[in-house]
């Protein structure tokens, strides 16, 4: 990819989830954004993805970045389409990580906004559960150093920043129409990854966005759950290699 490529982190971690891939793409222009509440701005408003979106749309502007290729990893992907509503021009190309473009349903919204509360109320140990999903079965199994690693980032989260990105999350829009008309304008990267062991967002979410973005290939990785760029970076830095 001879554009830079934007790295929009997931929740609740930092850039450093992308550290592996990042090594892994020596001749590859990154810029990973630390999204507010986890490194970057404090959290301030009305919780929403769209603040996200403009915080990294500033950010660009700032480093004099017209255009880039936007890859999102779970709420980096959930960044990465508002961006595409919100400031088109600044996106190239798209590479959605084990997201969705389907908004929460009921249910997951509630359970967003409980666990917002919690975290406010108990801190960022209410978030030791996310564990069990995070990562996949494989690395649970054969790789206890990121585990403990995602464990430390849990510990590590800002319970402020924690509780806004919950609400942010639980207020999204679905993404389909957004995907379907940056398609039709036309983008220079259309790509979709997503862990064979993810449970959170898995192959039927993947597929559906690959379908809005007009029929494009899923990229499987194998042996990797939610976080797949973190579980196996160099599977996924092969799809992202020119």
């Amino acid at each position: 990819m001879s554009l830079p490529v934007v790295l929009i982190h997931a929740f609740p971690l930092t850039p450093a989830v992308f550290d592996g891939l990042a090594e892994r793409l020596p001749g590859t222009t990154l810029i990973r954004p630390s999204l507010r509440g986890f490194g970057g701005p404090e959290p301030a408003g009305e919780p929403s993805v769209d603040t996200y979106a403009d915080d990294v749309a500033a950010e660009l502007e700032r480093r004099g970045v017209e255009r880039a290729v936007v890859g999102g990893l779970s709420l980096g992907g959930y960044v990465t389409m508002a961006l595409l509503r919100r400031h088109p021009e600044r996106v190239a190309g798209v590479v959605l990580m084990d997201t969705k473009a389907s908004e929460d349903t009921d249910e997951a919204k509630a359970n967003r906004l409980r666990m917002a509360a919690a975290v406010e109320q108990h801190g960022t140990r209410a978030l030791r559960p996310m564990l069990d999903t995070l990562v996949g079965e494989t690395s649970h199994r054969d790789r206890p150093g990121l585990v403990i690693q995602v464990a430390a980032w849990l510990d590590a989260a800002s319970p402020d920043g924690v509780a806004w990105a919950q609400r942010a999350m639980a207020a999204r829009p679905p993404s389909f129409d957004t995907l379907r008309d940056a398609a039709g304008r036309g983008l220079t990267t259309k790509t979709v990854i997503v862990g064979a062991e993810d449970t959170l967002t898995g192959k039927d979410e993947a597929d559906a966005m690959a379908s809005a973005l007009g029929g494009v290939d899923v990229h499987v990785i194998d042996g990797a759950g939610h976080l797949s760029p973190l579980e196996d970076p160099e599977a996924v830095a092969a799809v992202l290699s020119p």
